[in-house]
């Protein structure tokens, strides 16, 4: 009784903590707070969707730099992401809101530049993780149609009708999970992290055994030149080997920011997981992508009647019953990719609305009463999220142009804020204060310049086209579609957004606010006054 008396007082404790530091960014604490440790964990571990990212990216390193690309492209991105998931980790602990980077960008510049850094960060993040939530929707679509082909032997055709439909029908079952009140999510996403390690493991450990070893590949096919192969039809191999980190590219990394305002110990909890979540992704993942190439047969037998390298694969070694067995596990994963992606997203509109982002009257920021989430938030991001994927019965070309936009999108998200905090770190109207994760001194100084320079540099191979010569039907539109964005929101920004629009609700010094706004329409009057 005692000790249960005693997490009580620790509960409320921990709750007032966090909810104070809420108001001391400038709003009113409006979920509630259910995601415990194992819940943010496995939210992080779920966001990253290891064997499920695989599957439906494997193709492309693959088939363009080789065997070799796969598993040496995987281990860099992930050594790289690392600073990257560090220097994130380190700006949620200091603004632990449902804005996530987006809110802190406003609070790392000077105020004559917050409203339009906000402004255009925001644009790019919320755009970046609708394409996330609908291409990894696709990809789901895709792997369960491809578990059909398997069970069919191979004789069953795929049309562009039935992809569409099953995406669209899982998102709205996806709309409803999210639907859920917190508690139940919290309850929900605390199993995830164990189906996704465990079906991971399951499958290399299966592979392994399954495949006799004069049927494996040597070393030198996996880690060395042998396993080069450059079949992009014109670019060096140098370039052609780059293409691979597209698999270790497409992750949100900064989707458990924004449940922050859901989460106990947020500040604490939320950027632990992102930094254990990189760091157990990055080499569980290496490890199945090392197994995955050793296994793979010859090459020109892939990707497969089913479209699909991975299930391939796991069908010639392990045969029809076990395959399609595992392969539920992987797509259960990536059903949970979009589960905590949608989560994560809708947060990021309801943040967006709240501070006055939208022509809505902060509609997108109301909270449902019945359940204490942002209802109208998760059905308009749901509903959004199914236009790429109607887009692909018109014009696959287009359609996979949208989903381009997640990596590139969302990266360049990722390193505004953190370029913004060293750039402006002696600005007299800049005072940042770290919250209880955070690098020290040269540390934070290395991750912090590591992160930014990789992000660029892997913005610039992932806008590439991967097929020359190029033509309307390969041309990777990512680039264009980013500065598009980009251009319009800046547009919308200066003929009417910043009429409405003052950057998120922060006060100058949140480290040190002693009286916190009410609520962010309080925090925008003091400002406009």
């Amino acid at each position: 009784m005692l000790n249960q008396n005693s997490r009580d007082v620790e509960h409320v404790n921990s709750k007032s903590d966090d909810d104070d530091a809420l108001k001391a960014l400038g709003y009113q604490p409006t979920f509630k707070r259910e995601f415990r440790n194992l819940a943010t964990i496995s939210f992080a571990f779920s966001i990253m969707g290891v064997c499920s990212s695989i599957a439906t990216t494997f193709d492309t390193p693959m088939f363009l730099g080789g065997p070799s690309s796969v598993v040496w492209c995987w281990i860099l991105g992930a050594t790289m992401c690392l600073t990257l998931g560090a220097s994130i980790a380190e700006l949620v602990s200091a603004f632990p809101t449902a804005g996530g980077l987006y809110t802190a960008s406003a609070q790392l510049v000077p105020s004559e530049k917050r409203a339009v850094v906000g402004w255009i960060v925001g644009w790019l993040n919320m755009l970046g993780q609708v394409a996330g939530v609908s291409s990894t929707e696709f990809g789901l679509s895709n792997m369960i149609w491809a578990a059909v082909v398997v069970a069919k032997n191979g004789q069953y055709e795929v049309t562009q009708g039935k992809v569409v439909g099953l995406f669209a029908a899982l998102l709205i079952v996806h709309g409803i999970l999210n639907s859920l009140g917190t508690k139940y999510l919290a309850r929900f996403t605390s199993s995830f992290v164990f189906i996704n390690i465990g079906a991971t493991i399951l499958i290399i450990i299966t592979l392994l055994a399954c495949t006799k070893r004069s049927e494996m590949h040597s070393a030198q096919y996996v880690f060395g030149t042998t396993g080069v192969l450059n079949q992009t039809g014109g670019w060096n191999s140098g370039i052609a080997f780059l293409f691979g980190l597209l698999s270790v590219q497409w992750t949100d990394y900064d989707a458990t920011g924004g449940v922050l305002e859901e989460v106990q110990r947020a500040a604490i909890a939320a950027p632990i997981a992102i930094f254990v979540a990189v760091i157990g992704t990055g080499l569980i993942g290496w490890l199945l992508n090392i197994v995955l190439v050793l296994c793979s047969g010859p090459i020109d037998a892939l990707p497969g009647p089913a479209g699909l390298a991975m299930i391939e694969i796991m069908f010639i070694r392990i045969g029809r019953g076990g395959t399609l067995f595992l392969w539920v596990w992987v797509c259960l994963t990536a059903f949970f990719v979009v589960q905590t992606a949608l989560q994560a997203c809708s947060r990021t509109f309801y943040a967006f609305s709240r501070d006055h982002g939208f022509p809505d009257r902060g509609l997108l920021g109301t909270m449902s009463v019945s359940t204490g989430t942002p209802l109208v938030a998760v059905w308009f991001v749901t509903i959004l999220s199914i236009l790429p994927g109607l887009l692909d019965l018109a014009s696959p070309t287009a359609a996979q142009a949208v989903f381009a936009l997640t990596a590139v999108a969302l990266d360049i998200s990722y390193i505004v804020p953190i370029f913004c905090r060293r750039w402006f770190r002696n600005h007299p109207e800049v005072h940042f204060t770290p919250g209880p994760f955070s690098m020290p001194g040269l540390l934070g100084w290395t991750a912090n310049c590591m992160c930014i320079l990789w992000t660029i540099f892997v913005a610039v191979i992932l806008s590439l086209p991967t097929i020359l010569p190029i033509t309307p039907q390969n041309f990777n539109y990512a680039s264009v579609i980013t500065a598009a964005v980009m251009i319009l929101s800046g547009l919308w920004y200066f003929l009417g957004g910043r009429s409405h629009y003052k950057g998120p609700a922060i006060t100058h010094n949140p480290g040190h606010a002693s009286v916190p706004a009410p609520d962010a329409a309080s925090a925008h009057s003091q400002e406009s006054k």
